[in-house]
């Protein structure tokens, strides 16, 4: 119910500091029961949507709507199909149907109510429709509470790019509810794991020690290990996208491992990697290249890589000719006129954005992209 002090004080709060395009970010266990206060305060009196897929509206749709109703002046559920297959137009149009059907306006309100696809595809209907509206991030994979809930990328995929159509927009919120994570398929938690671990690459070292070490707790979603962890890598999301809102610099080393991930996933078609196992795998080839490259200890090296083992995920991509590799990557928005570049650490817990000699690049494609 709104305005339950209990509820409040167990959940965490970090603010997102971006002038008046600040928003705070819930972090707690079972929050979806009883929302904070803030998120009635926002939508009280609007017309809302809240945006799902069929898999996470059967578990959470009716006690959100529920939630909100004595709030807000309408709820409407609008599902798109689940999956990153369908991060596409089609889903798109379909948010855009429902809104204007029910004749939503500019003062409307989107809750985006799933992982990283829903969160994309919601923001980026949000950040389009009537030339912008408000949206919320209402997270419910791990992947998408530690990573593409913050920080206001909105995007959908291209036959030839990942999240090459999209918009800057940032929500009025995140409610990352970690309760929600006991649903998720391990191979789903796994996938969050993976940005968790990125973060510790790039930032953190000994959190990203403590993250190996508590691997078996947070596969098993202990509540007290989990929320802390999410809290952490919500912190260096925050702190990075704090400093560079719209990537114009230091943001680009979120991507670590993504210039090769992305690869994977255009390469093998959408959903067939999800998008953490492919960031995995990729963290995995930064790392190499970094060492080859930049000079990271070999060992250095070998600790991201046996904490992607430890995280039960992918350290070998397919085993596609160097030159299809190099033909995805030409794509990533990171390329320069068609020139891949890569985030790679000169040490474990800093990172920078640059291009390579072709040399070392084919070396690390020649040692992991083999037979998985």
């Amino acid at each position: 119910m709104p305005g339950d002090p209990d509820r409040a004080a167990e959940a965490l709060t970090l603010d997102v500091a971006l002038g008046e395009r600040s928003y705070p970010i819930f972090i707690g266990d079972d929050l979806l029961t009883r929302p904070p206060d803030r998120l009635f305060e926002l939508v009280r009196g609007r017309q809302v949507a809240i945006v799902s897929n069929p898999t996470v509206a059967g578990h959470y749709m009716a006690g959100l709507q529920r939630a909100l109703a004595g709030q807000a002046h309408s709820v409407l559920p609008v599902l798109v199909p689940d999956g990153e297959a369908h991060k596409n137009w089609a889903s798109l149009s379909t948010i855009f149907d429902a809104l204007l059907a029910a004749r939503f306006d500019r003062n409307s309100l989107i809750v985006a109510l799933g992982g990283g696809v829903i969160g994309d595809l919601a923001g980026l209907a949000a950040a389009l429709y009537q030339r912008g509206i408000d949206f919320v991030q209402v997270p419910t994979t791990l992947l998408a509470q530690v990573d593409s809930s913050v920080g206001g990328k909105t995007a959908i995929n291209h036959p030839a790019g990942k999240n090459m159509i999209g918009a800057f927009h940032q929500p009025r919120l995140v409610l990352a509810d970690t309760g929600t994570l006991r649903t998720l398929p391990q191979r789903e938690l796994g996938a969050g794991l993976a940005e968790m671990l990125k973060h510790g690459a790039i930032a953190d070292p000994s959190y990203l020690a403590g993250l190996v070490d508590d691997m078996a707790a947070l596969r098993r979603c202990d509540a007290q290990r989990m929320t802390a962890a999410v809290l952490r890598s919500c912190q260096i999301k925050a702190e990075v996208v704090a400093s560079d809102e719209r990537e114009s610099g230091r943001r680009a080393i979120l991507n670590f491992g993504h210039t090769f991930g992305h690869a994977i996933e255009a390469g093998a078609g959408y959903g067939q990697w999800l998008h953490g196992e492919a960031v995995a795998a990729g963290m995995v080839a930064a790392a190499d290249l970094s060492h080859r490259a930049l000079g990271l200890p070999a060992a250095d090296a070998g600790l991201v890589r046996d904490a992607i083992r430890v995280a039960e995920l992918p350290t070998r991509a397919p085993a596609w000719p160097a030159e299809r590799y190099l033909a995805l990557m030409g794509v990533d928005k990171k390329a320069t006129q068609g020139i891949p570049r890569f985030v790679l650490l000169p040490a474990l817990g800093d990172a920078t954005l640059c291009r390579v000699e072709e040399e070392p690049l084919l070396e690390t494609l020649r040692e992991w992209a083999v037979a998985t």
